[in-house]
C-alpha cells in the first residue's frame, strides 16, 4: 500500500476528483480541509476562535482529528492543537482555540492521524481582536477651590489604536464616560496626557479616573478623590471708616488657591468691626472675636487700635483672623536705597491707592514692593506685567529716570502695579514731535515738573517715550489721548504734571 500522507496537502475539489475516479484499496485515502467561518458564529474574540475541520473521506480510519495552530505558517501538530472529542460520525467537526494573544495574527490547519501518518488540511488564518488599553490615573496636583489639574498615562494600547483619553469626574464613586458633561477628551495614543478641570463647586469632594479607548472598549484607571478647597468671603462691618451695614461694599475674599485664607487690603480707622458673610448683622453669618484673639460666631467686635492701612486675613475653617496695619515703599537695586532701605509710598484714601514718584535707575537695577521695612509681605511680578504676588520676581527697570509708583491693592488678592516716566513731545517742544523731553519729579509739590523754551504750537504729555498712555485736552481735567495742547506764544514756561488726579499746570516765566 502506499504512504498514506501522500496527498495531504490536497484541496477538496481534487480530493473529490480522486476519490469518485477510483473507489480501490490504494486509492481510498484520506484527506482533510480546513475552514474558517466568517460569519459571527465563528466567534473570535481577544483569546478565542473557533476553528472548522472537514474530513473528506475515510473517517474511519483517523485515530485522531483536531486543529494545530501557530502564529507562524504550515503549524503542525508539534506546534499547539486542539483535540476534537465530539461526535466521531459527521465529516465536519469545530473546535475551540483558547488562550490565544490578542491582537495576534494566527495559522491553523485541521489535522488527522492515521496509522500511516498525519494528514494536513489547507491552512486558514485569523487574527484575534484587541483588549482594552491599560490606563493609570495620574493623582491631583494644583488644586484650588474651583479647579484642579490631573491626568493619566496610558501604558498599553491593547493591540489596538487608542482614540481617545481624558478624564472623568462625578461627585459619586466610579465616574464614567456616560457623564458627557463631566468628561474631558485630552487626546489620542499612548502615554501620558494632562487635564485641566475647570468650573468645580469648593469645598466639595470629586471622584476621579482617567479613560482610554480603543476599538475594543474602554478602560479606567483606577479611581482617585480630592477636595477643592473652601472660599471665605467677608464683607467688613463695623463703624471703622464710617462705613455700617449700609454703606460701602467694602470686603476680603481668599483667592482659589489661598486654601479658604481671606485676605485683603483697607484703609481702617480706630474703632470695631465685625466679619460678615452675606453682609447682613444677621448673627448666623456674622462673626467677630471670641475673646482670645480667634474667630467666632458671632463674636465680640473686633478692635481696630489706630488709624491706618490694615492687612485683614480670616479663615473660616481654622476660625482665625488678623489685622496687620502695613506701610509700604519700594527697595531695589534700582531705588535710592538700595536693598538696604525703602523709598516710602504715600496712601491716597480717594484713590485707594500707595503712590510717589522715585527716581529709578537702569542696567540691571530692579524693584520689589514690601511693607514696614521687612521681608514679611512683599510683592513682584513672577507675570512680568502690571500684575503683583506675593514674593514673586523682581522688576526690572528699562531707563534712568524719575518714575510715578502706583501700588494698587484695593481689589482684593488682584494686585497691580504700574512704574512711568513722564515727559512732554510736540511741535512745541524742543524734540518736537520725534523726542520727549523728560520731566523730574518735585518731592516738595508731589508733581512731575519741567522747565524749558517752548515754540508756539503744540504739545501733550506722554509716558515712557511712548504713545500707549498720553494725557491732552484741558490742563485741569487731562484726558488719554486728549486732544494737543496749545503753546501761542514762544517763551519759557513750566509744566507741572500729577499723573494721579491727572491735573497739570502751565505757567510763561
Amino acid at each position: 500500500m502506499k504512504k498514506i500522507n501522500k496527498y495531504g496537502s490536497l484541496g477538496l475539489v481534487a480530493l473529490l476528483a480522486i476519490f469518485s475516479a477510483s473507489c480501490t484499496e490504494e486509492m481510498s485515502e484520506l484527506r482533510l480541509e480546513p475552514s474558517m467561518k466568517t460569519t459571527q458564529s465563528m466567534e473570535v474574540t481577544s483569546a478565542t476562535a473557533t476553528v472548522e475541520g472537514f474530513i473528506v473521506a475515510g473517517s474511519e480510519d483517523f485515530t485522531e482529528k483536531g486543529i494545530c495552530y501557530s502564529t507562524s505558517q504550515e503549524p503542525t501538530v508539534e506546534d499547539s492543537k486542539v483535540v476534537y472529542s465530539g461526535d466521531e460520525t459527521g465529516a465536519t467537526f469545530m473546535v475551540t482555540l483558547s488562550g490565544l494573544d490578542f491582537a495576534t495574527k494566527y495559522y491553523a490547519r485541521a489535522y488527522g492521524v492515521t496509522p500511516g501518518g498525519t494528514l494536513y488540511g489547507d491552512e486558514v488564518t485569523f487574527t484575534t481582536k484587541p483588549v482594552v488599553p491599560t490606563v493609570v490615573t495620574v493623582e491631583p496636583t494644583e488644586v484650588t477651590s474651583v479647579s484642579a489639574v490631573i491626568g493619566g498615562n496610558v501604558t498599553a494600547d491593547g493591540g489596538g489604536a487608542v482614540t481617545a483619553t481624558g478624564i472623568c469626574y462625578s461627585t459619586n464613586p466610579n465616574p464614567d464616560i456616560s457623564q458627557t458633561d463631566s468628561v474631558t477628551v485630552d487626546g489620542e495614543g499612548m502615554g501620558e496626557f494632562v487635564s485641566s478641570l475647570i468650573g468645580l463647586s469648593n469645598s466639595t469632594t470629586y471622584y476621579v479616573r482617567a479613560y482610554a479607548t480603543n476599538s475594543a472598549g474602554t478602560a479606567y484607571g483606577e479611581e482617585v478623590s480630592f477636595t477643592t478647597l473652601s472660599i471665605s468671603k467677608f464683607w467688613l462691618v463695623g463703624d471703622y471708616n464710617g462705613w455700617n451695614i449700609e454703606g460701602e461694599e467694602a470686603y476680603i475674599i481668599s483667592t482659589p488657591s489661598s486654601g479658604g485664607l481671606a485676605e485683603g487690603y483697607a484703609y481702617l480707622t480706630a474703632g470695631g468691626l465685625k466679619l460678615s458673610t452675606d453682609h447682613t448683622w444677621d448673627e448666623a453669618t456674622t462673626f467677630g472675636d471670641d475673646g482670645s484673639g480667634g474667630l467666632t460666631n458671632p463674636g465680640d467686635n473686633i478692635s481696630v487700635p489706630e488709624d491706618g492701612y490694615y492687612l485683614v486675613q480670616a479663615s473660616l475653617a481654622e476660625k482665625t483672623y488678623t489685622l496687620v496695619k502695613t506701610e509700604w515703599g519700594v527697595i531695589g537695586d534700582a531705588t535710592p536705597g538700595g536693598w538696604d532701605t525703602d523709598t516710602n509710598l504715600s496712601y491716597n484714601q480717594d484713590a485707594k491707592v500707595w503712590q510717589g514718584g522715585v527716581h529709578l535707575t537702569a542696567g540691571t537695577g530692579t524693584f520689589k514692593f514690601r511693607a514696614n521695612d521687612a521681608w514679611t509681605y512683599d510683592y513682584g511680578s513672577t507675570a512680568g506685567d502690571n500684575t503683583l504676588d506675593a514674593g514673586g520676581s523682581n522688576i526690572p527697570v528699562a531707563m534712568e529716570a524719575d518714575y510715578s509708583i502706583t501700588l494698587d491693592l484695593s481689589t482684593p488678592n488682584e494686585y497691580t502695579y504700574s512704574a512711568h516716566h513722564w515727559g512732554i513731545i510736540g511741535s512745541a517742544t524742543p524734540g518736537g514731535w520725534d523726542n520727549d523731553t523728560n520731566m523730574t519729579w518735585d518731592e516738595v509739590n508731589e508733581v512731575f515738573t519741567v522747565t524749558l523754551d517752548l515754540l508756539a504750537g503744540e504739545y501733550k504729555i506722554r509716558a515712557d517715550d511712548a504713545w500707549d498712555l498720553n494725557y491732552g485736552g484741558d490742563l485741569n481735567a487731562l484726558i488719554a489721548g486728549g486732544d494737543n495742547m496749545v503753546i501761542s506764544d514762544a517763551g519759557n514756561y513750566t509744566i507741572t504734571f500729577d499723573p494721579w488726579a491727572l491735573v497739570g499746570s502751565l505757567t510763561q516765566n
